[in-house]
């Protein structure tokens, strides 16, 4: 990647964003920040018991993600969230500009057989289907690609890298 951009590692819960966002930021050689450390303790209650976040419970979480990508600019960073609706990357955005959006994208199947099987995490599969019924896929105004989550997490890492590069040189000849 030609600058030092802040990359938004997004998509519902159990896309590997906490898997994928440390390989990601370790090939670009930059700080990762994990998107769950920025929650509070009341959104961390409310997910762990069943319970879905509102819009309310995520603006401070948001805010002090975009928080940390604004301190970032110029620098490079790459932090996971999972972004799902258009107004909440708008916030991101409106805090740190410069952002770009790495979207893991996959099968509902894929994704909640992948959720089953981990540990010690806060998120119930229960919740899957709230975060598909809330996701709004990345619009062609924003800057972003969308990588599949098949395959090995080196292969998708691999696959982010790819596709970044290639949105580099897109945005380069404009």
């Amino acid at each position: 990647m030609r600058t030092p951009h802040v990359v938004v590692v997004m998509g519902v819960a159990g896309t590997g964003k906490t898997t994928i966002g440390p390989l990601l930021a370790d090939r670009l050689g930059v700080p990762y920040a994990e998107g769950d450390d920025f929650h509070p303790q009341a959104n961390i209650d409310k997910m762990s018991a069943g319970v879905p976040l509102d819009d309310d419970d995520r603006w401070p979480w948001l805010d002090a993600i975009g928080a940390w990508a604004h301190g970032r600019a110029g620098l490079g960073g790459v932090v996971s969230s999972s972004a799902l609706k258009r107004s909440y990357r708008d916030r991101l955005r409106a805090a740190a500009p410069g952002i770009v959006f790495v979207h893991l994208t996959g099968s509902k199947e894929l994704i909640a057989d992948r959720m089953a099987h981990r540990q010690g995490h806060f998120m119930p599969t229960a919740l899957l289907d709230s975060q598909f019924a809330t996701l709004q896929p990345l619009q062609a105004d924003e800057r972003g690609v969308e990588v599949d989550v098949s395959g090995s997490p080196e292969e998708i890492t691999e696959r982010a890298v790819a596709a970044l590069a290639d949105l580099d040189r897109t945005t380069q000849s404009i």
